[in-house]
């Protein structure tokens, strides 16, 4: 039996300041999982071959030679050139599982997006990865709605989006698949899904 101990995320957020879009996940694997110290470390994980097959077109791009890890600094640095934020759903999580699995997340804490959005003017996109993600951030726009007198809204399903006038400005929260192979979607699919979001954030 797992120690249900309260885990925070061992990643700190990725803010350009000129960033316009901002994607959020949930908790990465325990670290016996990781490649790197860097958010998405799972060699497993598609995330960056995705990233590197939408903007390079090349699965390959961000690993390191032949070994089964990517570079995390070479990431860092593509993110930061294009404006691309990295910002968390969840800060604070019990595994209930012990694993990665986000059917198994109890989040304790969760991110204080308006303090976040103050580093980031420039931000029109939130795309949210999987469910778990976009539950956990509707559930912070629902909060800051009801103290403001607005009717709650739903998550989007996946490759849908929803805009709404919040924190000060028009954002569009858009909910991508997830990158994890556990999710039923072929790696192509993915690709479509991700290329076709990046386009109408003008990203590519």
């Amino acid at each position: 039996m797992h120690d249900k101990t309260v885990e925070q995320h061992p990643f700190a957020p990725i803010l350009p300041p000129h960033a316009t879009a901002v994607m959020m996940g949930t908790m990465p694997p325990t670290a016996d999982k990781w490649c790197m110290a860097f958010h998405y470390p799972n060699f497993y994980n598609d995330m960056w071959r995705i990233y590197g097959k939408v903007f390079f077109d090349n699965v390959d791009y961000f690993r390191i030679g032949d070994e089964k890890r990517f570079d995390a600094n070479k990431i860092q640095a593509f993110l930061m050139q294009k404006g691309i934020g990295e910002l968390p759903t969840v800060t604070c999580v019990i595994r209930e599982k012990g694993n990665a699995s986000d059917a198994h997340l109890t989040v304790i804490d969760r991110v204080d997006l308006a303090s976040a959005l103050v580093k980031l003017p420039k931000v029109k996109w939130l795309f949210t990865i999987g469910g778990k993600a976009t539950d956990v951030l509707i559930d912070v726009i629902n909060e800051h709605l009801s103290q403001n007198q607005q009717k709650p809204v739903k998550s989007p399903k996946t490759n849908q989006m929803l805009t709404l006038e919040i924190f000060g400005r028009n954002l569009t929260v858009y909910r991508l698949p997830s990158s994890s192979r556990a999710y039923p979607m072929s790696f192509d699919k993915k690709v479509e899904a991700y290329r076709r979001f990046f386009k109408l954030a003008e990203l590519i």
